[in-house]
C-alpha cells in the first residue's frame, strides 16, 4: 500500500494525534475507527456486518476486518476498535490478518448456495470473496436444505444465504425502528426470524425494504432482482440514475436502478432528509409508470358522449368515449377552447389547477399561464385540500408559511410533540427519526383522536374528541400562562400581542375544557408542563390540524404554544406542519395560490405585481382568484366555463364528491393532463399525456424546504410529452412569445422572481443534490433554523392571534350517530391514481376498508369483514369494515384512495373560512350491514 504523504483532511488538529498504520506515520481522530481510517486512507479492509450507512452502529460479529495491533496477542476487528496515539496497526501488512480474513470469507462461503445459484451473484460477500481470491471449496460445502419464504410480495428471504450478521436486525430494529426482524437460537442454530416465526409475508413488515438494501449476501432481495428459482444479480442494470421520490413531502433521495427502460428496483441515498432510508411506497412503487393504462397519445372526446363517470369505462380502452389525436389536434383544439371562452365570457370564466407532483418549474409556468394568458387568479393545486390552513395562520403569525426548522431537528429535541399527524403512515421515514429520538430519551406527545404506531414510544398520549383541538390546545395554553411557564424574555423580545391572546384563553381551564376534549385536567395540566418546561421542543402536525371549519384557529394555538415559549429559532425547537406530496412546499412557493403570486406575494399588493409584470411584459389581475372548492361553486352557478388540469384529480380528492363531478361535468372545456386517464380525465373535453416524475428533469422542494433536482431514468412513453413542454405549446398557442428549451431556464426566470431561492442555481443543484432555502451565500449549505433574530413581518416581531372554540360544522345525532373522518394507509397515496397502480403496493393493500374499533362492531353486531354501507348526509358508500383498535369507538376512519368506494363522495364541503379548506377530518355519518356483497 502506497501514497500515504499525499493523504489530505480537514480536522480539528486539537482532537488528533498520531499512529503507524502499515508502516507509515498518519494522523488520525479521536473516535475514528480503525477501519474508518483505514477507508480513509484508501485500504480496503472486508467487512460484511457492518455498514458505513448513516444509523448503523458497528457490531463485530463477522470478524472479517480482522486487523493486527503490535503488542497485542489477538487479532482486533477494525470496525469496533477506535483509534488512539501510538497503535501501530497492521493491516496489507500482516499475512496474519490477512489469513485470518480469508478464512473467515473461505468458511461462510461453506455456508453458501454456489454463486450461480446465489440469490445475490453481485452480492457484498461474493464482491470481497473475489477481492481476496478465496478458495470456495477449501471447506466441505454445507448446503441448508431449506425452501425461499417468497410470502411478501415485494422481497424474498433465502436462509439458506444468510449469515446472520444481524445486519438486518439492526436495520429493521435501529434504523427504521419497527422492530420486525430478529435473531434467534445459538451457534449454528441461531437463524434470522419476523415476528418470532411468521413468514415474512404475514409479519408487521411494512416493507421499507431497509433489509435488503443493506443485505451483504443477497438473502434478503427485492423479488424484481430474483428470478422464480430465486436466482438473482443485484447489479444487472443497464443504468442508475440519481433522483428524488415521487410521493410523500419528505423528499427522500433516490437510485433508480434501469433494466431495458424499466425500473427494476430502487435504493435509498444519503440525502439530507432521509440518509438512505426509504418507505414501501419510495422502494417498491415505482412501476406505475410501466401500468398498461398509461396514456399514451393525446385524447379527444368523441361527438355526442356526454360527461359522466361510466362505471364500466375502461381506462385501458377508452375508444367509446374518447379518440387518439394527434399533439397539433389536440393542443389546437384545447387553446382555442380557452381563447373562445375568454373572448365570449372575459378571463374570470377561465380557471386552473395545478399540481404538487410537478416540478417547481411546471408549477411556475403554469400559474404564469393562468395569470397571463387567461387573465385571471384563478389558480389553485392541492394545498388548499392540505395545508392552506397552516399556511394563513403562519403567514399571519410569522410573515412565512415554511417549516420554521427541518424535522431532522427533532434529533436534537427534548419534547417533540405530534399532532394531527400519524407520521409512521404518512411520512414513514420522518418518523424513524421520531422514534430514534424517543429511544435516545427525548420525551414524544401524541394528541390525536386516533391510535398510532408511534404511541408505544410516547410518554403522553392525549386521544381526545375529535373536532375540540381549540378547546384542548386553550387549556394547555392557559395552563402555562395561568401557572407563569411563559418565557416572558422572549414574548418581549421577539412577540406582539400575547396580552389579548391571553384573554382569548382566560376563560379556558382544564376543568372547563375537559368535557369538550375529554381528557382529563390534571393531564392536560402534566402535558403544558412538559412542553413549556422542555429545553428544546419542536411540534410537528399534519392534515388533522387543518382539514376542519377551525384549522387556521388550530395552527393559530400551535403557533402560540411555540411562541409563549419560546420554541422557535434554536436547535431541536420549531413548527413544521408536514407537507403531504413530494412538491407542495415547491409549489405553493411558486405561486400556485389564487391569493398568491411567487414566494407568498399578494396579487392586491402592486408593488409586488408590477415587478411580475415587468418579468413577464404583461398586465397581471389583482383580483385574488377563487379557490378550488370555490371554484366548484362558480361552475355550478355559470361563472366558470373553462378549465385546465394538471396532475390534479378533483373528481376524486374534493369533498361531496356527487356535487363536484356533477359540476365538473358542466364545464363547456375542460383540458386534463395526466398519466392516466383519471377520474376527473373521464370527464375532459381534451386528454393530454403527460411525463411521470421518474421521466422528467427538474427540481422539487420538500418539506424541509430543501429544493432537490431531479433526473429522468426513464424515456417518455409512446406520445407523452413533459409537463412543462405541453404548458409552452398552450401558451404559445394563446399567444404568449415563450421559448424555454429546457427546465435549467425556467429556473433561472424563477430566481428573478423569488428572493427565497437566491443563491441556488441549477448548477449548484447538479453538484449538491440538494440546498436548503433561505440561503445566504453560494458557499453557504442553507439555514436549517429560521427566524432566531426576526420574523419576516412589519416590525420583525411573530404574532398571537385570538381562538376561541367552535364546534364542528356538522354534529352527530339520532340519524347520523357517528363521526366520519378520512386519511391515508400506509402503502397508498393521494387519490390513488399512482399507488393503485403500482403491482406491489396495491397487493399490500388491494381492497378499500372502513376501520372502526372492535367495541363499536361489536355494539352494530357486525362480524370483522362485514359489508356495510356508510351514508352521511351527502352520499353513501358501501365496501367492508376492518377491526381497528386505533379508531375511537363512535368513529369511523375512511382511506379516500380507492375509487369503487370513495370517501369523498362522503365528506363535508364547509369550509374554514382563513384558509378556505373542507372539513375532511369531521362528518356525521350512519352504518348499516349490507345483506348481499355488493358488485363493484
Amino acid at each position: 500500500m502506497s501514497g500515504f504523504s499525499c493523504w489530505r483532511w480537514s480536522v480539528d488538529k486539537q482532537a488528533t494525534f498520531f499512529l503507524t498504520y502499515d508502516g507509515q506515520q498518519v494522523e488520525a481522530q479521536a473516535g475514528e475507527t480503525l477501519w474508518q481510517l483505514a477507508q480513509r486512507l484508501g485500504d480496503a479492509i472486508p467487512h460484511l456486518c457492518f455498514s458505513e450507512a448513516p444509523g448503523y452502529r458497528a457490531d463485530g460479529n463477522c470478524r472479517a476486518c480482522m486487523v493486527e495491533i503490535e503488542g497485542e496477542r489477538t487479532l482486533v476487528a477494525s470496525c469496533m476498535r477506535e483509534a488512539s496515539a501510538g497503535l501501530v496497526i497492521w493491516s496489507q501488512g500482516s499475512q496474519r490478518a490477512q489469513a485470518a480474513r480469508k478464512t473467515i470469507l473461505e468458511m461462510l462461503a461453506a455456508e453458501q448456495p454456489a454463486r450461480a445459484e446465489s440469490p445475490d451473484r453481485s452480492s457484498h460477500f461474493w464482491h470481497w470473496a473475489e477481492e481476496l481470491a478465496i478458495d470456495v471449496g477449501k471447506f466441505p460445502r454445507q448446503k441448508k436444505q431449506v425452501v425461499a419464504d417468497r410470502s411478501h410480495p415485494a422481497m424474498q428471504f433465502a436462509a439458506d444465504a444468510c449469515i446472520q450478521c444481524g445486519l438486518c436486525v439492526r436495520a429493521c430494529r435501529e434504523v427504521q425502528v419497527n422492530d420486525v426482524i430478529g435473531l434467534v437460537g445459538r451457534g449454528q442454530q441461531t437463524q434470522v426470524v419476523f415476528d418470532l416465526y411468521d413468514p415474512m409475508g404475514e409479519s408487521h413488515c411494512v416493507g421499507c425494504g431497509e433489509c435488503v438494501q443493506i443485505c451483504p449476501t443477497g438473502a434478503l432481495m427485492p423479488k424484481t432482482l430474483v428470478d422464480a428459482q430465486g436466482v438473482g444479480d443485484s447489479a444487472a442494470f443497464d443504468r442508475s440514475v440519481d433522483s428524488v421520490c415521487p410521493y410523500c413531502g419528505v423528499g427522500c433521495q433516490v437510485s433508480y436502478k434501469v433494466r431495458e427502460d424499466r425500473i427494476i428496483a430502487v435504493e435509498g441515498r444519503n440525502g439530507p432528509a432521509n440518509a438512505q432510508r426509504l418507505c414501501v411506497k419510495g422502494r417498491f412503487g415505482a412501476d406505475y409508470v410501466h401500468h398498461a393504462q398509461r396514456l399514451l397519445t393525446p385524447l379527444i372526446r368523441r361527438e355526442g358522449v356526454s360527461k359522466q363517470l361510466d362505471p364500466n369505462f375502461d381506462p385501458a380502452q377508452p375508444w367509446t368515449h374518447f379518440r387518439p389525436a394527434t399533439w397539433e389536434e389536440a393542443l389546437d383544439k384545447a387553446a382555442s377552447g380557452f381563447a373562445h371562452l375568454r373572448a365570449a365570457y372575459g378571463a374570470q370564466a377561465l380557471a386552473g389547477l395545478g399540481s404538487a407532483k410537478c416540478s417547481n418549474e411546471e408549477a411556475w409556468l403554469f400559474q404564469k399561464l393562468i395569470r397571463t394568458g387567461f387573465g385571471s387568479n384563478h389558480v389553485d393545486h392541492c394545498t388548499r385540500l392540505c395545508h392552506a390552513s397552516s399556511v394563513a395562520a403562519l403567514l399571519e403569525g410569522l410573515g412565512s408559511g415554511a417549516v420554521t426548522a427541518s424535522f431532522r431537528q427533532a434529533e436534537q429535541s427534548d419534547v417533540i410533540l405530534l399532532t394531527g399527524c400519524n407520521p409512521a403512515v404518512n411520512h414513514p421515514v420522518a418518523a424513524t427519526f421520531f422514534k430514534q429520538a424517543a429511544k435516545r430519551g427525548a420525551k414524544l406527545i401524541i394528541i390525536d383522536p386516533r391510535g398510532q404506531a408511534l404511541s408505544e414510544y410516547a410518554d403522553e398520549v392525549l386521544r381526545f374528541k375529535p373536532g375540540s383541538d381549540v378547546a384542548l390546545y386553550s387549556a394547555l395554553l392557559h395552563v402555562i400562562i395561568n401557572e407563569g411557564l411563559y418565557n416572558a424574555e422572549y414574548i418581549a423580545a421577539h412577540t406582539e400581542g400575547f396580552e389579548a391572546f391571553k384573554t382569548s384563553v382566560a376563560q379556558a381551564t382544564p376543568e372547563a375544557m375537559a368535557p369538550i376534549c375529554g381528557i382529563e385536567p390534571e393531564r392536560l395540566r402534566k402535558v403544558a408542563r412538559l412542553y413549556a418546561q422542555a429545553a428544546s421542543a419542536i411540534i410537528f402536525w399534519g392534515m388533522g390540524i387543518s382539514q376542519h371549519t377551525h384549522g387556521t384557529d388550530n395552527a393559530r394555538c400551535l403557533i402560540a404554544l411555540a411562541l409563549a415559549c419560546g420554541q422557535t429559532g434554536r436547535p431541536g425547537t420549531g413548527l413544521h406542519p408536514l407537507r403531504g406530496q413530494n412538491n407542495v412546499q415547491g409549489a405553493s412557493d411558486a405561486g400556485l395560490i389564487p391569493m398568491f403570486l411567487p414566494d407568498y406575494q399578494s396579487v392586491a399588493d402592486a408593488q409586488a405585481r408590477a415587478k411580475f409584470e415587468r418579468l413577464w411584459s404583461t398586465p397581471l389581475p389583482s383580483q385574488p382568484g377563487l379557490t378550488v372548492v370555490e371554484m366548484i361553486h362558480a361552475m355550478e352557478a355559470g361563472q366558470l366555463r373553462g378549465m385546465y388540469i394538471m396532475g390534479e384529480n378533483p373528481a376524486m380528492s374534493d369533498p361531496d364528491l356527487a356535487h363536484s363531478r356533477e359540476a365538473l361535468a358542466r364545464l363547456e372545456h375542460l383540458v386534463v393532463q395526466d398519466l392516466f386517464i383519471t377520474e376527473t380525465a373521464q370527464l375532459a373535453d381534451v386528454i393530454l399525456p403527460a411525463s411521470a416524475w421518474i421521466e422528467k428533469e427538474g427540481t422539487v422542494t420538500n418539506t424541509n424546504r430543501q429544493v432537490q433536482l431531479g433526473q429522468a431514468a426513464l424515456p417518455l412513453p409512446g406520445e407523452a410529452k413533459p409537463d412543462w413542454w405541453i404548458i409552452q405549446a398552450l401558451a404559445q398557442r394563446m399567444g404568449l412569445p415563450w421559448e424555454y428549451s429546457h427546465p435549467r431556464e425556467v429556473f433561472a426566470e424563477m430566481q428573478q422572481g423569488m428572493a427565497s431561492l437566491s443563491h441556488i442555481s441549477w448548477q449548484r443543484l447538479q453538484q449538491e443534490s440538494a440546498v436548503t432555502y433561505p440561503c445566504a451565500s453560494p458557499d453557504q449549505p442553507g439555514q436549517d433554523i429560521v427566524f432566531a433574530d426576526a420574523f419576516p413581518r412589519a416590525g420583525g416581531r411573530a404574532a398571537f392571534h385570538a381562538v376561541s372554540y367552535q364546534p364542528p360544522a356538522e354534529l352527530p345525532d339520532q340519524d347520523y350517530p357517528l363521526i366520519l373522518t378520512t386519511g391515508r394507509v400506509l402503502e397508498h397515496w393521494h387519490t390513488g391514481s399512482m399507488t393503485r397502480r403500482s403491482q406491489v403496493l396495491d397487493a399490500l393493500e388491494p381492497e378499500a376498508r372502513a376501520h372502526l374499533a372492535p367495541t363499536t362492531l361489536q355494539q352494530l353486531g357486525l362480524p370483522g369483514d362485514a359489508w356495510v354501507s356508510i351514508r352521511t348526509r351527502r352520499g353513501e358508500i358501501q365496501l367492508r369494515v376492518r377491526a381497528d383498535s386505533s379508531v375511537a369507538p363512535g368513529q369511523v376512519f375512511l382511506p379516500f384512495c380507492y375509487q369503487e368506494a370513495a370517501a369523498n363522495l362522503l365528506t363535508n364541503p364547509a369550509l374554514d373560512p382563513y384558509g378556505k379548506i373542507p372539513e375532511f377530518k369531521f362528518a356525521a355519518c350512519r352504518l348499516e350491514a349490507i345483506a348481499e356483497v355488493p358488485a363493484i
